[in-house]
Formats: structure tokens, sequence, C-alpha cells
């Protein structure tokens, strides 16, 4: 197994749940929610390459949807949500609920399931492949969701308004 390249594209997979987190810590989520969500996502990316290492050709073959328009329709509802939420609570800020780190875990990792189906073409020990994307994404997510913390103790609700403005772009950019 060539480990920089799987550890190369393990930091290409992660790269979207930093940008993305780096939005969702603008939530003012505490400690165990951050930890929580870099988790999910961490778990997310190691069994989305499994399943498609051992599935994919067999689910992709009975579905036929485009990966980038699915993200984008999950990350404009993400940040409509963060967005609204955020105008209608005006004195509090609003926190990231469990079912919202799930989506949000999965939205991230849909391009797991993707090179999972290739995988096989990059290395002979899935198990190590999958287990570097899980911690690369789980770290990139954690540093992404401090990193938007710190900018909404800066910025305050607005960077929650720009978070969410962000997501709405990021997922019309999925879609070009």
């Amino acid at each position: 197994m060539n480990f920089f390249l799987i550890l190369i594209i393990a930091i290409s997979l992660s790269m979207d749940a930093f940008s993305l987190a780096l939005a969702y810590g603008t939530l003012d989520n505490n400690k165990k929610q951050i930890f929580t969500l870099s988790l999910i996502v961490g778990i997310y990316h190691f069994f989305m390459p499994l399943l498609g290492f051992f599935l994919g050709n067999k689910i992709l073959s009975i579905f036929t949807i485009n990966n980038n328009y699915l993200v984008s329709i999950i990350l404009v509802f993400i940040g409509l949500e963060m967005i609204i939420d955020t105008l209608r609570n005006s004195d509090k800020m609003c926190k990231m609920k469990f079912i919202q780190m799930l989506i949000f875990g999965f939205s991230v990792s849909i391009d797991s399931f993707s090179l999972g189906i290739g995988l096989n073409s990059l290395t002979n020990n899935v198990f190590i492949a999958s287990l570097t994307f899980s911690l690369i994404s789980f770290l990139f997510t954690l540093c992404g969701l401090y990193i938007g913390k710190k900018i909404n103790q800066i910025l305050g609700r607005v960077s929650t308004l720009i978070g969410g403005c962000i997501l709405i772009l990021i997922a019309f950019l999925y879609i070009l």
C-alpha cells in the first residue's frame, strides 16, 4: 500500500468537511457537540468507503443520482435553517441538533462512498485506508469547528448568518 497516496486522498476527502465545519463552528457549539460532530464525520468517513467497496457497484446500478445534487440539496436546507434560526432567535444562539450532525456527516462523506468503489485499485488493505480517512476527517472537522467557534467569538451572530450563506454558496458550487 502506498500510504502517502492514501494520506493525500484522506486530506482531499477531508477538505469539504473542514470548510463546512468552519461554517458550522459559528453556531457556538460546546466542546461535547464539537467532539460529537467530529466523531460522526470520522465514523462516516470510515464506513462509507467500506460500503462503497463492498456494495457500491450494486447500489449504483439501482440508483442513479448525482452525488453533487444530493449534497447541494442538503446544504441549502442546512444553510437556510441556520439563517432562519439566527434571525428568529435574536437573543440566543441556535445549537446544532443530533439529527443535523448526522445529516452533516452524511453530506460530507458521500464522496468517500464513491471513492470506495475503486479503492481496491489503490490499496490491498481497504480497512487501513478507511481508518486513515476516518482519522484525518475527524481531525479536519475538529479544527474547522474550533476555528469557526473562534470566528463566532469575534463576530457574534453575524458569523452564523455568514456561515449559513457560505453553506448555500458551497451548495451551488457543488452543482457547477
